[in-house]
């Protein structure tokens, strides 16, 4: 079940539902062009995000998106006819290059609402010289839902986390999309500002009914808040959520789960729906992280010891940036994921240290394997792509060079028995 809209609150710089200057409503009765009326009808589907509209080879947009789209990315304010006596205020970007605005908006504090032809124009027009060629929304582009390589940091995940809290419990939930990395974990009220100064989320999603009680938190650790309604973290609906998602008639496979745990992985699921238009990304299984086995470091200690970020902002100059000789996308997340969260589990750490000193006692074979593993493309987020009907042969060329360089480097790790 797809909850409503999560964009209830206003937008930073949202589109206003009434005309511009005049404050009367937006009417599409009025006398409108065709093409004008499709495009109010779906902006009053997406109110709280900017309506990138295609039109042909560009994105273009329309009253208070136009204004404040202009503004954001620095390009040209045009004017196109008029609406209820007055000017459409009007600006445009490439599609060729819209990656690039896109990543704009989203740093600024927009949200998008991508509108894409769903026909070609010489189809509508066997229906009438007025006939509008067929426009969808295809999808609401978020902080916590960037899939497309220029969007991202290559480096560092992306998380979209969700908190939830049902009766004395509570639970965070994360996953980053452009992976497959679904985690889950109980979490006191307490503890949720330290767990978003460690994941480093760029969007988190609470319940409306608890926005307020949250925001601050949120804001702190610098995501963006999306409130969700309270259908969207029932746990019940949650769980049958879950389990058509991975195609199972139970969860048991995956763990013993809360109701909390439940609810912040069904609202996650949920928004994903809504956001990808009904095509869900590859989502792993859940894993249910357990606290204790990591260290607990308040978002302050964590600020200070610039662990992955340094006081300045930005990766340079924190420790992950000093000792990050990773050879492969994959693996500086993994570095990255290990030192925002040092483990107490004496047993991990102990294999952790027995790998480091295989490879110290074989350097031949340690750079045999960074050479081979240096040719690793970024599988995971090719995937991602793909599974989302967003790839193309880069990452189908990514997914075989992948399983050629597998191949070798099983080879290289013939005959031996190392605790990697």
């Amino acid at each position: 079940m797809i909850s409503a809209s999560p964009f209830a609150q206003p937008a930073r710089r949202g589109y206003s539902s009434r005309d511009r200057k005049g404050g009367r409503p937006l009417d599409t009765q009025q006398t409108v062009t065709p093409m004008m009326a499709q495009y109010l009808e779906i902006k009053a589907e997406n109110p709280e995000a900017l309506l990138f509209y295609r039109m042909g080879d560009f994105y273009e947009m329309f009253f208070d998106d136009a204004v404040a789209a202009a503004d954001a990315l620095d390009i040209a304010l045009t004017k196109r006819g008029q609406h209820l006596g007055q000017d459409i205020q009007m600006c445009g970007v490439p599609v060729h290059s819209a990656e690039s605005y896109l990543l704009t908006l989203i740093r600024k504090g927009f949200r998008v609402a991508v509108a894409e032809q769903m026909e070609d124009p010489a189809e509508a027009r066997k229906r009438g010289s007025k006939a509008v060629v067929n426009r969808q929304v295809v999808r609401l582009v978020t902080p916590g839902t960037l899939t497309e390589e220029s969007l991202l940091e290559a480096r560092r995940h992306n998380f979209l986390a969700a908190f939830a809290e049902v009766r004395d419990e509570a639970a965070l939930a994360w996953a980053d999309i452009s992976t497959g990395e679904f985690r889950v974990m109980p979490c006191p009220p307490a503890r949720l500002g330290p767990e978003l100064a460690r994941l480093a989320p760029s969007e988190v999603l609470v319940s409306e009914a608890k926005e307020a009680d949250w925001a601050g938190t949120v804001s702190e650790s610098g995501a963006a808040l999306t409130p969700l309604s309270r259908g969207s973290f029932d746990s019940d609906s949650a769980e049958r959520r879950l389990c058509a998602l991975y195609g199972v008639g139970t969860l048991d496979a995956f763990g013993a789960f809360s109701r909390a745990e439940l609810a912040a992985m069904g609202a996650l699921v949920d928004y994903l729906a809504l956001t990808q238009k009904g095509r869900l990304p590859l989502l792993r299984p859940p894993v249910r992280e357990n606290a204790a086995r990591a260290m607990q470091i308040d978002a302050a200690t964590r600020r200070n010891l610039e662990l992955t970020q340094a006081l300045s902002g930005g990766r340079e100059g924190s420790l992950v940036h000093a000792i990050d000789r990773t050879v492969t996308a994959a693996g500086a997340r993994l570095l990255e994921r290990r030192l925002a969260a040092p483990s107490r589990d004496l047993a991990e750490i102990r294999a952790r240290h027995q790998a480091v000193r295989f490879l110290l006692d074989k350097p031949r074979l340690a750079e045999a394997l960074r050479t081979d593993l240096r040719r690793v493309p970024d599988i995971d987020r090719a995937l991602s792509r793909l599974a989302l009907d967003r790839g193309g042969p880069r990452d189908l060329a990514a997914i075989r060079t992948g399983l050629v360089q597998a191949a070798a480097v099983a080879e290289l790790l013939t005959g031996e028995t190392p605790p990697l």
